[in-house]
């Protein structure tokens, strides 16, 4: 292969869904990944789908396994002073609902689609650089089976994250990335435990904030928050259930239960934006563009948004000779990328405690959430954003 219409990099979700929809096109594409297939396929990331993902998934025939065995849930419990609030999603909605299912299955997923008849996916292929990319035929320069190697292409597509070679295609001066750093992280737990929830737990705490999610019947995926630099050594196992404990305390007979932890990690927080998504032939796709903290449950599914926009828009190239779409890329998908941005930042700052401000941020916290808990309206557009809207 020394040439293809689409060279896309990165063989996570974004790069794969992308293929895939291409692929239906009859657009011809090759997507190379940097890591091999075993890696690629245990990567731990985000686990919730909303509606529209699982709908793109479904019309592009790689649904059939999330449908038995994905999670449904049509709400969201938040907690704070030992109450709880139930967020209705579809009454609040019309009819909208998120899906649990880990993207380590996703992956799976459309990588077995790929290799069963679908573009080229190499793994274990190192890009080292993209070159021309103010020119028509930009080429994609990695190593594979150790050889260099050049593949032109007509466009390249960067979804290979924040620390990729994509974004450095754009030169520094064209390119403008916005940026917050929160002031602590995320530790992150799998337990082989059946979650306590039937939904996930969003949970204030003047000790700090914890989520209660699930990666399965199961098995159950549950956050702390912790200061910047914790180390998950630190923190043995008793620890770490009495803090989930107490964080979750409710009124009531609701019971957190315990079982064997199988990972931890630290995961810092923070909120990124690269402007624009697009410079000559190379576009940005996923976290290639933006992060969002996990507090939202947006990242995964803007990189969907992303790649159905571009795949919308390398057909209507195809079809009718018109690029009007591919040029419209990048506000389009700005839209609704600072709309997650800010609600993921909302989220965030609403219920995690901030050790720089004191009582009188914790005092507007309460008050926001006691709002939700008592305006129709408030919770509606929490419920429309955390499912999200159709992709344009």
């Amino acid at each position: 292969m020394d040439h293809t219409t689409v060279g896309v990099i990165g063989g996570g979700p974004a790069g794969l869904l992308l293929a895939r929809l291409l692929h239906a096109s009859g657009i011809d594409c090759v997507v190379l990944e940097s890591r091999d297939r075993a890696y690629v396929e245990q990567r731990q990331r985000a686990g919730v789908l909303e509606q529209s993902t699982v709908d793109v998934l479904r019309e592009s025939g790689a649904a059939a396994r999330l449908e038995r065995e994905g999670l449904v849930h049509d709400g969201i419990e938040l907690r704070w002073n030992r109450r709880a609030q139930r967020i209705d999603f579809p009454a609040l909605t019309g009819g909208r609902r998120v899906w649990v299912y880990a993207q380590t299955e996703m992956v799976k997923d459309l990588i077995a689609l790929q290799t069963a008849g679908g573009a080229p996916l190499l793994f274990e292929a190192e890009v080292t650089a993209v070159t021309g990319a103010d020119t028509d035929r930009p080429v994609v320069h990695y190593t594979h089976q150790g050889s260099d190697r050049k593949l032109s292409c007509d466009y390249v597509v960067g979804c290979d994250g924040f620390h990729g070679v994509a974004r450095t295609a754009i030169p520094s001066g064209a390119r403008r990335t916005v940026e917050r750093v929160y002031p602590y992280s995320w530790f992150g737990i799998l337990a082989d435990v059946p979650p306590s929830c039937d939904e996930l737990i969003y949970a204030h705490s003047p000790r700090g904030f914890a989520l209660h999610s699930m990666r399965s019947t199961t098995v159950s995926r549950l956050y702390l928050q912790v200061p910047n630099g914790t180390d998950p050594a630190g923190w043995t196992d008793e620890r770490i259930w009495d803090e989930l404990d107490a964080r979750f305390a409710v009124d009531g007979d609701w019971r957190l239960e315990r079982g064997p932890i199988t990972s931890k990690a630290v995961l810092p927080m923070r909120s990124s934006v690269t402007e624009p998504m697009r410079w000559g032939r190379v576009l940005l796709a996923g976290d290639a563009a933006h992060i969002v903290p996990p507090t939202g449950a947006k990242g995964l599914n803007l990189a969907v948004s992303d790649v159905v926009v571009l795949a919308r828009a390398f057909a209507h190239l195809a079809s009718t000779g018109s690029s009007a779409l591919l040029d419209a890329y990048s506000d389009t998908c700005l839209r609704r990328v600072w709309r997650a941005e800010h609600f993921s930042y909302f989220m965030t700052t609403t219920l995690h405690v901030d050790p720089e401000q004191g009582d009188f941020a914790t005092r507007l916290q309460i008050s926001q959430l006691d709002r939700i808990a008592s305006s129709p309206h408030a919770a509606a557009e929490l419920a429309a954003n955390y499912t999200g809207s159709v992709i344009e």
